[in-house]
């Protein structure tokens, strides 16, 4: 009995070391399930963060579903948690762009014209700030924009003995307008009373843009003079500039104290960059923003803009009409007569050769054609020729902020202008057509005995409209002298390139 009882296990110690075996597999089992649901809800609760307070009630929630709950149903695909999100992707319209325009009072009765010329009643909006009132009729207040009068700047020292003080009325144009609450507004762009728009492609050009973020969108000037004098790293006002909605924000709760601060400067465009320095915000460039410090005849730059979107033109005043035999605003209205049927493309760039006729064409869309005897490479042709003057008058071509060439470099090279005199939509074959008239001046005489454009009356320029054309990489257009049976008419087609077409003789 003795012997057999020594060998008997030990009840207590048995029952222990069940009972602890029993709680660890049960808790590897409670810890197995735990991990598993984790795991499959683990890509939901990436998409949502959740507050630190929020974390811990669904861990607890977790806990005590282990065993009874199945897991979440997984959320839509590109699902936003947060509601303000699903607007951002709202794409940019016109209404989104509040447009403040600097005017005065004594220039209003000739610059109002300009206004008139691109503002769109119960579509663009913005308002034009002056020193005073002015009057202005029942009929003429339907076609422009709402006028306000700019607050006092009285208490602002401006120590400048070249400058004007309403430089600083002018900067403050676009905190005042932040302050009157325009709903839904992304973008406050500014210009003057003489800078003229083309709507849609301010619109293609901030659309590249986050308005959610600090912005501060412009160009410099033509004057490499101005640019050193100024800043290169300076939006210039005139040419029109756009400053996001929570840079606005920003820009007024210290431009006040930032202006002050700066009595010594000149205008209302370097006031300006100095807050944007102050508030560690640089120059977005964008070329298409034209403050044309230049004096003259603007066709060596317009015919060779840059590819890129037409943005704004300046200095209407000072510049030559754009069109010769035609007053600055009729000129302007037949510009706009091309941007209506394609603003995409406006004065956009092509160049292409008659081999039969041994000439060189350059087609600046919806404003003018020049055509060439000989061959100019088309690196060359992009370049603009020197028509203007720099706006320092002492100063030569070199004094220019990007290259520039002769009009010709040989007499016989003098280009044969043809400039845009109608422009109208063929619904049959969905093209534009555009008739170019000869510019008729006297041409230099010629010893050479190639083919002469003298006999070349009109240019006929056939193109489909390309309103998605910034949506893709920049890209000339491509042009081809098409036949023709009369000797004064020349028919060119204008678009896109085909594939591995290029620019040859």
């Amino acid at each position: 009995m003795n012997h057999a009882s020594s060998h008997r296990p030990v009840f207590g110690f048995t029952t222990l070391r069940s009972a602890a075996t029993c709680f660890f597999v049960t808790i590897l089992l409670l810890y197995s399930l735990y991990s598993s649901k984790f795991l499959l809800n683990k890509h939901a609760d990436l998409n949502c963060s959740l507050e630190p307070h929020d974390v811990s009630t669904k861990e607890n929630l977790d806990r005590s579903n282990i065993t009874t709950s199945p897991p979440p149903p997984p959320p839509p695909s590109n699902a936003s948690c947060d509601q303000e999100e699903m607007t951002v992707a709202s794409p940019l319209e016109i209404k989104h762009v509040a447009f403040c325009i600097a005017a005065s009072s004594s220039l209003w009765n000739k610059r109002k014209e300009y206004i008139k010329l691109w503002w769109r009643p119960e579509e663009t909006r913005g308002v034009v700030w002056l020193d005073k009132k002015v009057e202005i009729s029942e009929d003429e207040e339907k076609k422009l924009p709402e006028i306000r009068i700019s607050g006092d700047t009285s208490k602002f020292d401006y120590t400048n003995k070249q400058g004007k003080r309403s430089a600083l009325r002018i900067s403050r144009v676009v905190s005042e307008t932040l302050r009157l609450g325009m709903e839904d507004v992304r973008w406050f762009v500014m210009g003057d009373d003489d800078t003229v728009f083309v709507v849609e492609n301010v619109v293609r050009v901030l659309s590249k843009y986050d308005h959610k973020q600090l912005y501060y969108i412009g160009s410099s000037s033509e004057s490499h003079v101005q640019n050193i004098f100024f800043s290169y790293a300076m939006a210039y006002g005139g040419g029109g500039f756009a400053i996001s909605y929570p840079l606005a924000k920003e820009l007024e709760k210290m431009q006040d104290r930032c202006i002050q601060r700066y009595p010594g400067l000149y205008g209302s465009d370097d006031r300006i960059h100095a807050c944007m320095a102050e508030l560690g915000v640089p120059l977005t460039k964008e070329v298409g923003f034209h403050q044309y410090d230049v004096y003259g005849n603007l066709l060596g730059l317009m015919a060779a803009h840059p590819v890129a979107p037409l943005v704004s033109l300046h200095h209407l005043d000072v510049v030559d009409p754009i069109f010769p035999g035609l007053k600055r605003v009729e000129g302007l209205s037949r510009l706009f007569e091309s941007i209506q049927q394609d603003s995409a493309s406006i004065i956009q760039q092509s160049f292409c050769y008659d081999k039969d006729k041994y000439w060189s064409i350059s087609v600046a869309w919806g404003y003018v054609v020049q055509v060439i005897r000989g061959v100019i490479s088309p690196r060359e042709m992009e370049m603009p020729t020197r028509t203007f003057f720099n706006w320092y008058k002492r100063a030569d071509y070199t004094a220019y902020a990007f290259n520039t060439r002769p009009v010709a470099r040989h007499p016989c090279q003098k280009p044969f202008l043809f400039y845009l005199t109608s422009v109208n939509y063929d619904r049959k074959r969905r093209q534009i057509v555009g008739v170019y008239s000869r510019h008729k001046e006297p041409a230099p005489y010629c010893r050479w005995k190639t083919h002469s454009p003298d006999k070349l009356n009109t240019v006929i320029v056939l193109k489909r409209s390309d309103g998605a054309r910034w949506q893709r990489s920049p890209r000339r257009d491509c042009c081809r002298v098409l036949p023709s049976r009369r000797d004064s008419v020349m028919y060119l087609w204008v678009g896109n390139c085909r594939s591995g077409e290029i620019t040859e003789l």
